[in-house]
């Protein structure tokens, strides 16, 4: 573990989360958001003792990004610090997302798949796939090569997360809580049950990815026969919104959500 431990992950899960090569000023400006009030210089100091770890390294002028290593000390460090740290970051990405279904414009949150350029066409394919059975939560998706989070001989497919429902009912004064992620059993189409559940608040880690790790998901099967097992969110709004939030999602569904 590395020393001073919560500026110095703090800062390492911001990389994380964004991705993107991001500057000593851009992260001071998130470090001061998260209750971590730092100077430019300051964090400076601190991404060049990352650097000398290999946690981090610098992309040209346009700031650093995280190494494998500095990936997997993110993962692992600090559990007890990391307990409901999954929630949080949904409930932020959610509060970032401004779509507005009315107008169709705003930002989405969104997966970004890294894939090798040998693999490219049939991984294409199995999300052409996926998408035309329904499990998508859009209907598109888009593929970019030119991207700093892209190494050299990769391709990244973005697809649109589901999170960006929780921005629009939020956005539009519906509290809303992603409370459980778990797999669910569908049959001809229509969810029946759901086979396992986890909850969000205080865990230390995506529980549909530990799913999903496990191989506790029939998708392959679900698009060739309408059933099989998939993953999904539990989410809980106040029941006074339920009208509301069905007039939401009908709008949501207009744009091209499913």
């Amino acid at each position: 573990m590395i020393k001073t431990e919560h500026k110095y992950i703090e800062i390492l899960r911001i990389l994380k989360e964004h991705q993107e090569p991001m500057g000593a000023k851009r992260l001071s400006e998130m470090l001061a958001e998260r209750g971590y009030v730092m100077t430019d210089r300051a964090v400076q100091y601190y991404l060049r003792y990352l650097d000398t770890r290999g946690f981090t390294e610098k992309v040209g002028n346009q700031g650093r990004i995280l190494t494998p290593s500095g990936i997997m000390e993110t993962d692992r460090a600090l559990v007890d610090d990391r307990i409901g740290f999954v929630i949080s970051k949904l409930e932020r990405l959610a509060f970032r997302s401004t779509f507005d279904p009315a107008t169709s414009t705003g930002d989405v949150a969104y997966n970004l798949t890294i894939v090798p350029d040998e693999i490219l066409e049939p991984v294409s394919q199995m999300f052409d796939k996926v998408r035309d059975a329904g499990c998508s939560f859009f209907s598109g998706y888009s593929v970019i090569d030119r991207d700093p989070r892209v190494p050299s001989g990769h391709t990244g497919i973005l697809t649109v997360c589901s999170i960006t429902m929780d921005g629009v009912f939020q956005h539009n004064g519906i509290p809303v809580k992603v409370a459980y992620g778990g797999t669910i059993q569908i049959e001809d189409k229509k969810p029946v049950r759901f086979m396992n559940i986890i909850g969000y608040q205080g865990s230390t880690v995506d529980s549909l990815q530990l799913f999903l790790g496990a191989g506790l998901t029939s998708i392959n099967q679900y698009i060739n026969t309408g059933s099989g097992i998939s993953l999904a969110n539990v989410r809980q709004i106040p029941g006074a919104a339920e009208e509301r939030s069905q007039i939401l999602i009908q709008e949501m569904q207009a744009c091209g959500f499913r």
